[in-house]
């Protein structure tokens, strides 16, 4: 298969660069002196009723939903640029976007991968229907990957009903009990004072939903701007983050609620790698022939 000039099937990958396959670069610089791979871009097959689309790896973010858009379905991708990020892009990544608590992580999106191993053979994982792996689940451990494990090139995503109505809404409010008080919002964030949530459905059901959370609430633009630096915590240790916020210890925040994704000015410190990671890459790159996104 051609990725953009670079074929990566049989001898493509004789080069001595380490490779490494780029997208719209939304979310991180590649490394220098490596050997930048671009997948194509397009829509193979749309089926509607299946709730399915066939899509390469390189297509943009907003010119798939713009065409799912038009049968009233979209993909659960959420990047920040959805203009440039691809798709390929944000399930290498495996960034879950704001509407996570809703939605479910990116990884449940994807049904199907053809990829490029570090042999230069595609490879196929998964398949078109949502029920589709009995034993090792590969298109999830591709998921966050960051291109070490091969090269996205084509995948089958699972679509969801598009909202009628998509409502943010802002007020100080705990946000532990706003998430209680709802039935499945879309996101619920919090800075330690100010709560914000998206409500997304039926006319009827927003205007309910939105109801119940009481006078304290207003319309709001969109969500809050976020930190840059995203950490992990567990989605009960969140609560302590208005206190360590009030003492200065850790400063600005926003969390997902019932997620457990803080957006944070500074990065978390780093973990040391899990030896089961490098495992599994040794298995899938022996050779080391892809670097790091």
């Amino acid at each position: 298969m051609d990725l953009n000039g670079d074929d990566l099937s049989g001898d493509g990958l004789s080069g001595d660069d380490p490779v490494v396959a780029v997208g719209g670069c939304t979310q991180f610089t590649p490394p220098a002196g490596v050997r930048q791979v671009r997948a194509p871009a397009g829509i193979v097959a749309y089926e509607p009723a299946e709730m399915t689309v066939r899509v390469r790896a390189g297509t943009v973010v907003a010119e798939l939903a713009e065409a799912l858009a038009a049968h009233g379905q979209m993909a659960a991708l959420d990047p920040a640029v959805p203009d440039a990020a691809t798709v390929g892009g944000v399930l290498a990544a495996g960034e879950s976007g704001l509407r996570r608590l809703r939605y479910g992580p990116v990884r449940d999106t994807l049904l199907e991968a053809r990829f490029v191993s570090a042999e230069g053979r595609m490879v196929k994982a998964g398949g078109p229907v949502v029920k589709n792996v009995s034993g090792f689940d590969l298109c999830r451990l591709l998921v966050g990957s960051r291109g070490t494990l091969g090269v996205l090139a084509e995948v089958v995503v699972r679509l969801q009903p598009r909202p009628a109505v998509s409502r943010w809404l802002m007020g100080a409010a705990d946000p532990f009990a706003v998430r209680r008080r709802l039935y499945r919002p879309s996101s619920v964030l919090w800075d330690g004072e100010i709560t914000w949530v998206l409500l997304e459905g039926h006319p009827s059901d927003v205007s309910a939903e939105a109801s119940a959370l009481g006078r304290g609430f207003v319309d709001a633009v969109g969500p809050p701007p976020r930190p840059p630096h995203r950490w992990s915590m567990r989605p009960s240790a969140l609560p302590a983050l208005a206190a360590s916020a009030s003492a200065g210890l850790d400063g600005a925040f926003v969390a997902e609620v019932g997620v457990g994704t803080v957006h944070r000015d500074r990065p978390q410190p780093v973990r040391p790698v899990d030896p089961l990671h490098e495992r599994v890459r040794a298995l899938f790159d022996p050779g080391r022939r892809f670097a790091a996104a």
